[in-house]
């Protein structure tokens, strides 16, 4: 009796567990946005100095594509891209603009939601140095070369 009870609770298992794996033929697939590239460096940048990257995006299937959002880590970065669907095989940007208000290396991540349940992260980052308070002072030995050579 236990054996025929443990095979036919075996059994059960089998069938449950196929039947949560097997996907329909007909099933939609919805990944359909590659990215050109999904990590940018920006290097050294000067702190307080604006800087911008352009993330290009593939729409590979066969429907049309719709950005829902596109969500910055922080108020220091901002992303800009338009509201239009995305027609199959074509390419929009994501414009990716980074303030940098603090010394030091950095990396903000920026979300992207698509088509109502997908998403997909973009990677920035880079080493924010101070620079010089003032600009370089003026040098009169310049002025003195140029009556010399008049």
């Amino acid at each position: 009796m236990k054996r025929l009870f443990t095979l036919l609770l075996s059994a059960c298992f089998f069938a449950a567990t196929s039947a949560q794996t097997a996907v329909p033929a007909s099933a939609p697939v919805m990944e359909t946005l590659v990215l050109k590239e999904t990590k940018y460096d920006f290097g050294k940048i000067q702190l307080n100095r604006p800087v911008t990257h352009t993330f290009q995006i593939i729409n590979s299937g066969k429907e049309p594509l719709k950005l829902d959002n596109v969500q910055a880590s922080c108020g220091c970065t901002t992303p800009e891209w338009s509201h239009e669907p995305i027609q199959p095989g074509a390419t929009a940007t994501i414009k990716v603009g980074y303030n940098a208000a603090n010394e030091g290396p950095f990396s903000k991540s920026i979300a992207i939601q698509y088509n109502s349940t997908q998403t997909a992260t973009l990677i920035i980052s880079g080493n924010v140095y101070k620079g010089p308070a003032t600009s370089a002072p003026v040098n009169s030995s310049i002025s003195l070369l140029k009556q010399t050579n008049q």
